[in-house]
C-alpha cells in the first residue's frame, strides 16, 4: 500500500530529527553540516527547508523533542517518589541531573539558548511549567505549600531547575556542581512549605 503524502512528510521529519540529533550532539550546532546531515537522513536540503524552514528550525524541533523526553523522564521519576511533595522535589532534581547527559548538555543547554534564545520561552518549557503549576496547586490545596500564586511559585521552581541545569552544563566540573545545585534547589523549594515536613 502506498504511503500518503502526510505519512511521507512525517517520516522525512523523523529522519531529519534523528540525523540532526546525532550531528548536533557530536559536532555542535555551528559545526554540523546541513549537507552531511541530509545525506545521513537520505534526503535533500529541500526536504529540510520544506519541513523546518532552516537549520535553526531543525534545532528547535530537536530541542523540543529532547526537552519533552526530559520532562517525561522527570515526571516518571517524580511519580515513584511516594507523595506529591517528594515527587515535586524528585522531578526538579531529575531535570537538573539530566544536565550531565552529553546530548542534553550540548543541544538543549548550550546550543539551544545560544541559537533559540531564552529557554523559558520554549513551548516545551511551557508544558513543564504547566505540570509544575498543577503540582503546586495540589500541594497548596493539601495544605502543604503556602497559599501563594501557583503560577508564580511554579515559574520560580521551574526557573531554578532550568538555571541549575544551565550552570551544570556550562561548568568545567559538572559532577561537582550537581550535588550543590540539587541541595540548593531543595532548600529553595522547602521555602514554599507551609510548615516543615
Amino acid at each position: 500500500m502506498a504511503k500518503t503524502r502526510s505519512e511521507t512528510v512525517q517520516e522525512n521529519r523523523a529522519k531529519l530529527i534523528v540525523a540532526a540529533r546525532k550531528a548536533f550532539a557530536e559536532k555542535g550546532y555551528a559545526a554540523a553540516s546541513m549537507d552531511e546531515l541530509t545525506a545521513d537522513a537520505g534526503l535533500t536540503r529541500g526536504a529540510l527547508y520544506h519541513n523546518f524552514g532552516d537549520k535553526r528550525g531543525l534545532l528547535a524541533a530537536v530541542v523540543e523533542q529532547i526537552d519533552t523526553e526530559m520532562a517525561a523522564r522527570a515526571k516518571e521519576i517524580g511519580a515513584r517518589a511516594g507523595n506529591d511533595w517528594q515527587g515535586l522535589l524528585a522531578e526538579g532534581a531529575a531535570y537538573i541531573e539530566m544536565a550531565l547527559n552529553p546530548e542534553v548538555q550540548r543541544i538543549v543547554l548550550l546550543d539551544g539558548p545560544a541559537v533559540l534564545g531564552d529557554p523559558s520561552q520554549w513551548p516545551s518549557q511551557n508544558n513543564c511549567l504547566q505540570v509544575t503549576k498543577s503540582a503546586v496547586e495540589r500541594l497548596t490545596a493539601q495544605g502543604i505549600l503556602k497559599p501563594l500564586d501557583a503560577e508564580a511559585a511554579a515559574r520560580l521552581l521551574s526557573g531554578a531547575a532550568l538555571n541549575a541545569a544551565l550552570w551544570i552544563a556550562a561548568s568545567e566540573n559538572p559532577q561537582s556542581v550537581l550535588p550543590k545545585a540539587v541541595e540548593a534547589f531543595h532548600a529553595l523549594a522547602a521555602g514554599l512549605l507551609l510548615q516543615r515536613l
